[in-house]
């Protein structure tokens, strides 16, 4: 296997991921509001992670998709604009899994959540895809 294709395939797990939360986020929003905006947050976080593998730029043990995505932008600025929008996010790690939430979110914010993870996620996987067709 090619160092190429090693990046490929450590990528894509990171990327199925993504793809896995992503189908528990829409699956929850009607049922669990607060459950599926922690899953869109995971999705992004896993696609920035698989981005970095990708690239070989190492990153440490975060939720924080600022410190994520900024790491990914110095390796790719056209994915600012959806960097930027999937910062809002990273609350969703942890701000509604513990008692003291400061609010619950509603359906409409888990759609956007999810909207937003999707974006991100699709953008990833087309750099992805245009950087292995060079």
């Amino acid at each position: 296997m090619t160092p190429g294709e090693l990046l490929r395939k450590e990528a894509g797990k990171w990327l199925e991921q993504a793809a896995r939360d992503r189908i528990s986020a829409q699956a929850l929003i009607g049922v669990e509001a607060s459950r599926s905006v922690f899953h869109s947050q995971q999705a992004a976080e896993k696609a920035l992670k698989g981005f970095l593998t990708f690239r070989q730029i190492a990153f440490r043990k975060t939720h924080n998709l600022a410190d994520l995505g900024s790491q990914c932008s110095g390796a790719d600025r056209t994915l600012e604009a959806i960097l930027r929008e999937a910062e809002g996010l990273t609350d969703y790690a942890a701000a509604f899994r513990y008692p003291d939430a400061p609010y619950e979110p509603d359906s409409a914010e888990a759609v956007e959540a999810l909207a937003i993870a999707t974006r991100l996620c699709d953008e990833v996987q087309r750099r992805l895809e245009s950087a292995l067709e060079i």
